[in-house]
């Protein structure tokens, strides 16, 4: 069977343009984000487009891509302003008729075009369906109506359309021919079906109204050079073969309903109807324009439906005016008093909202590509959204808090359920302590005995108060042995008292003990404490470390039971009580109670499951999506808007109502009955005995609270003291080791005055000595009346003259003190002398430490007393050493100087006896085997030894003397020195004196 041929609207067609430039310009404007971040689906969307250009008139993907891209266009006009004043595109698009171009920076363009081509695409799918399939029939019917509602929607939401296509007039028209075509297509499948015939007349009906509407606007087009003329030729055609149905069928049903006359009449109009309509199709031109989407064989085709339904007319005709002329003889109607048959639409437009709603087209149109970027108006709505949550969720909160309240306050005032307890289990059931007294008990045995705190206490005392006994008890000795000094050596004994210099340190002593004795005061305070509340202590901490808890509890209570005038002996269960009462026992009565408890702790937890589940779908519930594609009618519809999304929560709401209204009746039911259990005289004859024990029980938890008390304070007073007592054993051996540092310095001070003491006195008694020799040893001379004795080997080794002093001489030899006070290095020996293998003299100071002034013998004129040393002696003893010098050598070794001058010479590079005198002549040196032999004499004196005139009184200690001094006395103070160096920060206390 032929299909009679559809109409389609041709695609509009496009210029490529680029999105991905201004969106991301814009995001990073506007938005402030990153634009890198929404790169690719910047070009996704470019790639839509340009996939979308290519999409083909009669495929499916092509209107997928369609479908897509245009979703994806309204979601972007949500968050992105496309005009000439933000993001500024130029969209071109050709007329779908005209093939004229149009250019506009509107999205609203865009979007138009956009759905004018879906339109199309469904137009050309409809047209192109196999119809005599059931499954082509439906997608014709389906696509011809999507069709019409897409052009609907265009004329609805697009105004001032720039093109002639997109016209309210041209849309119009194509609505009419795609209902109309729709129309046809539920027509065929009705005729193919054999419906009745009244029905099929009153659907054809329809189909010429539409066909006749569509004729209209055709027409004008046809005028205006926009459509093909092809195109009224095929809107007419089927327009009279509609209008021909019409008639046809009705006359069918009318010759049914015995209106033979109005059946004949009928069938005339539909006769004149279908010849008009054979003779448009006839005059089709034999080639379709490529631009009316008509195939090529549309104009035989639909010649030979017309034809073919004007056969049936016309036999119908001749089938009828027979039996009317034969049988019925009625009459026939003029042409013109014949009714219209009636209409019944069949097809209507389908809108975008319904087309958008299918599970289909949501799967084709994909995710919001910009899901992530929210507008900041969304943002605020949501943010107004989440107020009105939160508020819902407090309120509800708050009803589910009153109620929980009220429902423990009562059970609390009915002291629920532990009367039941006690009830149930009569009043010799085991009485157990609380939570608290466990865990006071096993606070106390977790700390330290007090008792062992205490003799750490002591011991760290104790050791204090030794510490200070022998710090006292040294500076009491040092002080003794200072004093017996002073007093044996009087004013010789320098040493400063050491009751001035021990004040501070006798201070802090007399300080430490008074802190001893007041913390002393303290430490009895806290064991008054432990004795008054030992016996506690031990009986929690002896509990808690054995498991007995529960009996020291037990014990107490029997023990305060045992005291009072009632015997638990004789005391009997309420449970096995027979009081001979006819009415319900008092187990049937706690049943009763533990139900209702029971459904008040189920519709407890029920109410809480209920918070918390619309908690969490508050807290999922995000409806920025809604706002965004509400955006534009958010303004006016806001509050409405959130109150139909709020809607949502309802039935938790409603829940947690009856969850209250449950509660309050059980609440009542229960007061009810566990006040007749009260009552009830089998349980109020041991109410007072329950109540002493509650009193006895309570009693013994506060005697223990009491003790728990006292004992935190105890441990808090011993951790204190044990800190104290620390911190002043610190304290106390660091005031030891000042003393003991302090006794050390004022011992090696005086060891080293009283060696000097003894020196000086050992050295004034050899001076004197001396002089006195020398004195008799001058006379002696004198008086001599005989010239020396004289050999050569003496005369080799004797000590030349002196030259005289050359005291004019503005150079003296002696230097002058430097800036430290000693006297500098003298000169080195002349070239051709040899030093000694030792180093040269260094600078000298005394040894009480006073700088020395240079000496200068020439200053002091004639000098009374002996000029010589005596016979035995090359120098004077003026030491506080020996008198003399070891027998191998000539002089003690003082300093750095070497202990003899070389073989060749008698003396170093300026002879000692020159004083100073630069005109002096160097003395010659005796022969080595001279030399060796006088030094091999102990003692040996050469003949005619002249000594240069002393100084009165000590000389100073200079470079160029030779100092008689203890060697033993040296070592001992330099082993001295350097332990004093490696151990005594406070060697040479000068500071004390």
């Amino acid at each position: 069977m032929m299909q009679a041929p559809m109409i389609s609207v041709p695609l509009k067609a496009t210029n490529e343009i680029d999105w991905i430039t201004p969106l991301k310009h814009y995001i990073q404007n506007t938005y402030g984000d990153d634009p890198e971040r929404y790169a690719e689906e910047c070009a996704t969307l470019n790639r839509l487009r340009q996939d979308m250009r290519g999409a083909g008139k009669d495929s499916t993907s092509g209107r997928d891509l369609l479908y897509k891209y245009y979703a994806q266009l309204e979601l972007l006009d949500l968050r992105f302003p496309v005009d000439e004043q933000h993001i500024k595109i130029s969209f071109t698009w050709f007329d779908a008729f005209t093939h004229k171009a149009t250019a506009q920076h509107s999205l609203a363009f865009e979007k138009a075009s956009i759905i004018f081509n879906i339109s199309a695409v469904l137009s050309c799918q409809a047209a192109n369906q196999t119809r005599t399939e059931e499954s082509g029939l439906k997608t014709a019917y389906h696509s011809f109506q999507a069709s019409a509602g897409m052009f609907t929607y265009i004329n609805e939401n697009f105004l001032h359309a720039p093109s002639s296509d997109l016209s309210r007039e041209t849309v119009k028209t194509l609505i009419n021919i795609m209902l109309a075509q729709a129309q046809e297509v539920f027509l065929e499948k009705q005729i193919a079906d054999q419906k009745k015939v009244g029905l099929l007349a009153k659907l054809s009906s329809q189909a010429s109204t539409l066909y006749g509407q569509a004729v209209e606007g055709v027409q004008e087009n046809v005028t205006k050079a926009i459509f093909e003329k092809v195109w009224l030729m095929m809107v007419q055609a089927k327009f009279n073969l509609t209008s021909s149905m019409a008639q046809y069928y009705q006359a069918l049903a009318d010759d049914d309903a015995n209106s033979h006359g109005m059946a004949i009449a009928r069938l005339q109009v539909a006769e004149g109807f279908a010849k008009e309509a054979n003779r448009i199709a006839n005059n089709f031109p034999s080639s379709i324009p490529p631009s009316s989407n008509l195939t090529a064989d549309c104009a035989y085709t639909l010649g030979d439906i017309t034809k073919r339904h004007l056969t049936a007319v016309q036999d119908k005709l001749r089938e009828l005016v027979k039996d009317n002329d034969y049988i019925y003889h009625q009459p026939v109607p003029a042409e013109a008093s014949v009714a219209p048959v009636a209409k019944l639409p069949a097809a209507k437009p389908i809108p975008v909202s319904e087309l958008y709603a299918g599970q289909d087209i949501q799967r084709v149109t994909g995710p919001d590509l910009f899901a992530k970027i929210v507008p900041l108006a969304v943002t605020e709505s949501a943010s107004l959204y989440d107020e009105e949550k939160a508020k819902l969720i407090r309120a509800e909160t708050e009803r589910v808090e009153m109620a929980n309240g009220e429902m423990a306050a009562s059970l609390d005032y009915l002291k629920l359920p532990n009367s039941l307890q006690v009830l149930k289990g009569g009043f010799d059931q085991e009485i157990l302590p609380d939570d608290d007294f466990r865990t006071w008990c096993v606070d106390v045995a977790d700390h330290e005995n007090p008792a062992n705190i205490f003799e750490t206490l002591n011991s760290q005392k104790q050791a204090i108060i030794t510490i200070l006994d022998k710090s006292t008890k040294q500076l009491d000795m040092e002080e003794s042995v200072c004093e017996k000094m002073r007093s044996k050596y009087d004013t010789e004994w320098t040493q400063q008292p050491s009751s001035r210099l021990t004040t501070t340190l006798r201070g802090d002593i007399r300080n430490y003990r008074e802190a001893l004795e007041e913390a002393a005061r303290s430490d009895g305070q806290l064991a008054t404490k432990l004795r008054a509340n030992e016996t506690e202590f031990d009986e929690m901490r002896s509990a808690a470390q054995h498991g007995e808890i529960d009996a020291l509890f037990q014990k107490a209570v029997n023990k305060g039971r045992k005291n009072s005038s009632n015997s638990p002996g004789v005391e009997q269960n309420l449970l096995e009580a027979d009081f001979d009462d006819s009415g319900p026992s008092v187990v049937e009565q706690i049943a009763k109670v533990e139900d209702i408890l029971k459904r008040l702790n189920l519709i407890k937890r029920e109410r809480l499951q209920v918070l918390k589940d619309l908690k969490e779908k508050a807290h999922t519930d995000d409806i920025s999506q809604i706002l965004i594609l509400n955006k534009k009618a958010i303004a006016n519809f806001e509050e409405k808007l959130f109150q139909a999304e709020l809607e949502k929560y309802r039935p938790h709401q409603n829940r947690l109502v009856q969850a209250s209204h449950k509660q309050a009746a059980l609440m009542r039911e229960l007061t009810v009955s566990f006040n007749s259990l009260l009552q009830d005289k089998r349980v109020r004859a041991d109410q007072s005995r329950y109540e002493s024990i509650q009193r006895l029980r309570g009693s013994v938890i506060s005697k223990y609270k009491r003790a728990y008390q006292e004992f935190l304070d105890l441990e808090a007073g011993l951790q204190s003291a044990k800190g104290w007592y620390q911190d002043m054993r610190e304290t106390v051996e660091s005031l030891e080791k000042n003393v003991e540092t302090f006794v050390s310095n004022r011992r090696s001070e005086g060891a080293q005055l009283l060696n000097q003491i003894e020196q000086d006195r050992a050295a004034s008694k050899s001076a004197q000595a001396a002089l006195e020799q020398e004195r008799l040893r001058g006379l002696m001379e004198r008086m001599s009346m005989e010239p020396p004795p004289s050999s050569p080997q003496k005369q080799l080794g004797s000590r030349p003259t002196p030259p005289a002093l050359s005291f004019g001489s503005s150079n003296n030899m002696y230097p002058k003190q430097n800036y430290a006070g000693q006297y500098q290095v003298p000169q080195s020996p002349p070239p051709t002398t040899q030093t000694h293998g030792q180093q040269p003299y260094a600078q000298r100071t005394s040894h009480s430490g006073f700088n020395t002034m240079s000496y200068d013998p020439s200053s002091l004129g004639r000098i009374s007393g002996p000029a010589s040393p005596p016979p035995n002696l090359t120098s004077f003893n003026m030491g506080r050493g020996p008198a003399s010098p070891p027998a191998n050598q000539a002089s003690f070794n003082i300093g750095r100087a070497p202990i003899s001058p070389p073989p060749h010479q008698t003396s170093f590079g300026r002879p000692f006896s020159t004083y100073g005198n630069p005109a002096a002549a160097p003395v010659q040196s005796p022969q080595p085997h001279q030399q060796q032999q006088q030094q091999q004499q102990p003692g040996y004196v050469p003949p005619g030894f002249v000594p240069p005139p002393p100084p009165p009184g000590p000389p100073p200690l200079g470079p160029q003397q030779t100092f008689h001094q203890n060697p033993d006395y040296y070592a001992a103070a330099r082993r001295g020195s350097a332990q004093g160096e490696a151990t005594d920060p406070w060697a040479g206390l000068n500071a004390w004196k």
